[in-house]
């Protein structure tokens, strides 16, 4: 699939995103996560899935870089009130955004898109269930899966520490 499809979607990337360089670290990425599949072969309209995948991961960087901005925005805000942060405080939220980050990529994409939708979008289940093209109690447990598996990711790494 990468032989073949490769070069198409680092095509379509560049042409979305206006840069060779991150169209061909996303293109990457996407087949990263085909490697993670637990049947990468049952695909059956690989370029679809890849074009599909590939999305998903544009809206999962964006939203990040919206939650670092946010942040930011909130550290000026903190500096002009109360003097410069400890650069040890940016540091060390910047890593917990990372962790969270992570922590989501662990999900499947449809439960990931659905918690994000919910905790940074404000969207309802309702309309979560209309933009994933599911019903709204399959986006209940989307959301019941995704806390599940943030207290226990956490829990976990508490227990390491």
């Amino acid at each position: 699939m990468y032989s073949e499809h490769r070069g198409w979607l680092h095509g379509w990337l560049r042409k979305k995103l206006g840069c060779s360089h991150c169209a061909a670290d996303l293109a990457h990425e996407a087949f990263i996560r085909v490697l993670l599949l637990a049947e990468p072969h049952t695909i059956k309209e690989p370029r679809a899935f890849l074009a599909t995948t590939a999305v998903r991961l544009l809206i999962d960087g964006a939203r990040r870089r919206r939650i670092e901005k946010a942040y930011m925005h909130a550290l000026v805000i903190q500096c002009e009130d109360a003097g410069m942060p400890d650069p040890a405080a940016v540091h060390v939220a910047l890593q917990a955004l990372e962790r969270i980050a992570e922590m989501l990529a662990g999900l499947p994409a449809k439960t990931r898109e659905a918690f994000l939708f919910s905790r940074l979008d404000g969207l309802t289940y309702s309309e979560i269930a209309t933009c994933l093209d599911v019903s709204p109690s399959t986006v209940k447990n989307y959301i019941s899966t995704a806390l599940v598996h943030c207290y226990h990711s956490l829990h976990v790494t508490d227990s390491l520490s």
